[in-house]
């Protein structure tokens, strides 16, 4: 019993002995601050209270450094440093006109071209479109040559009539779709940017100058003359000559 009792008065000795140690460690590693006369809190409570100041104070530096305005922190700026950043701004800004102005230039020339473009490559397919058809419009004056010509007597030659009348219909069905008309100038007056005058006829029963017959016919595709047509034009009627009076002559007397 005696030795129980000395075995926990030495485990309580031991234990009494460790933890003033910690504390001495403890006191060694955190001084306490002196105590401020008249202060009633403890030395833990004005360190916390010291540290929660600190804190609070570099928050409030750090808002005030944020936003602050620049001014309030940048130096001050050097005038031959600004007036040579004017001066290339400036310079920036020339540069940009020019640049504006010469793009305006390309895009006004660049529409020109594409017009004139277009405008060549219609007149190109203009000119083999007439160049084609003047070469057919005498197949189609053959077609109405034999048509007003020929005269079918027998079935036979009534069928073989109807046969190339048929082709002929379809061959000008085509030229009209894609524009070609014929002229049919007969009763007009003359106009020489349409008409081609191969023989004139005195009428009074036509004012000068009307186109009495077409010859040859003529056609346009659109504004554009294919080929002039071949008239005969009404030409006045001259007055015949005042008969000439004549007198008797006088015989001079031997």
């Amino acid at each position: 019993m005696m030795d129980e009792e000395k075995q926990l008065d030495n485990t309580q000795s031991a234990k009494d002995k460790a933890t003033e140690g910690l504390e001495s460690v403890a006191s060694a590693s955190n001084p306490e601050p002196e105590a401020v006369p008249g202060d009633s809190q403890t030395g833990a409570t004005g360190g916390a209270a010291d540290l929660e100041a600190y804190a609070a104070a570099y928050a409030a530096s750090q808002s005030a450094a944020s936003s602050g305005s620049p001014d309030q922190f940048a130096p001050a700026a050097d005038p031959a440093v600004v007036e040579a950043l004017l001066q290339e701004i400036e310079g920036l800004k020339a540069q940009l006109e020019d640049f504006r102005s010469q793009y305006a230039r390309l895009a006004a020339d660049f529409d020109n071209f594409r017009k004139r473009t277009a405008k060549e490559k219609d007149d190109i397919e203009l000119q083999v479109k007439c160049s084609t058809i003047k070469e057919l419009l005498p197949v189609v004056d053959n077609f109405e040559r034999a048509r007003a010509q020929i005269k079918p007597q027998t079935d036979g030659e009534m069928n073989i009539h109807k046969s190339y009348q048929s082709v002929y219909k379809l061959l000008v069905d085509c030229l009209k779709r894609i524009g070609v008309a014929p002229m049919r100038p007969k009763g007009l007056e003359f106009d020489p940017n349409l008409h081609e005058a191969v023989m004139r006829e005195a009428t009074d029963e036509h004012p000068e100058g009307t186109v009495l017959e077409e010859l040859v016919p003529g056609y346009t595709l659109g504004e554009r003359v294919l080929r002039h047509a071949m008239v005969k034009v009404a030409a006045a009627v001259e007055a015949p000559a005042a008969a000439e009076e004549t007198s008797p002559e006088e015989v001079a007397p031997s």
